[in-house]
């Protein structure tokens, strides 16, 4: 592991050392910046989005986090003493730290399930569409006339596109919640 603290932080930003702070953060299997300011984390977070090219994820408590938070492409906020400023900064909210696994691997696995069947529902649904208006334009020698009235393409589209997501979004659920937590490696299949 590696503990730094954030005046070698400092060090580091000002001295041109970030590739090589980095490379050795990749040698260790965790790293922990402690007595760092709200721009050193946010330093680090977006040090390792631009040179790593990864995914990241920020936790914080107190208003000292936002700055991380925000640099995040993912920031979680902890409801706590310190106020609630790391949540109202957030994309999601959790009361304890030990709702984080659930968070993550549950609900985070619902989530990305669920909106990869959307992606594949509105580009069919939208195919179909098109589809049927295209080879009507052949019908009516491409005169510009409207196949249907613009009440019956707004129930349509309202229709098709309100409802799935209603259902979809409580009643799929590919894999129960005890699955998912006790096999993580659910998680990578997307």
């Amino acid at each position: 592991g590696l503990v730094i603290d954030g005046r070698t932080l400092s060090l580091i930003f000002q001295g041109d050392l970030e590739e090589k702070f980095l490379a050795l953060a990749r040698r260790c299997r965790s790293v922990l910046c402690c007595r760092s300011t709200p721009l050193h984390k946010s330093l680090v977070v977006k040090l390792v989005r631009r040179q790593l090219k990864v995914m990241t994820l920020a936790i914080g408590d107190g208003a000292n986090d936002v700055s991380m938070i925000q640099a995040a492409d993912v920031g979680i906020g902890i409801s706590g003493q310190e106020g609630m400023q790391a949540v109202m900064a957030s994309d999601f909210a959790i009361s304890r730290f030990k709702h984080l696994k659930k968070l993550l691997l549950v609900h985070g696995h619902w989530c990305y399930a669920r909106l990869a069947k959307m992606v594949m529902y509105f580009f069919y649904k939208n195919v179909c569409y098109v589809n049927l208006l295209f080879w009507y334009q052949f019908f009516c020698g491409f005169s510009g006339s409207a196949m249907i009235d613009y009440w019956q393409m707004i129930f349509f589209n309202l229709f098709f596109t309100s409802v799935p997501p209603l259902f979809f979004g409580v009643l799929d659920k590919d894999v129960s919640a005890e699955t998912l937590l006790a096999l993580p490696e659910l998680y990578k299949n997307g």
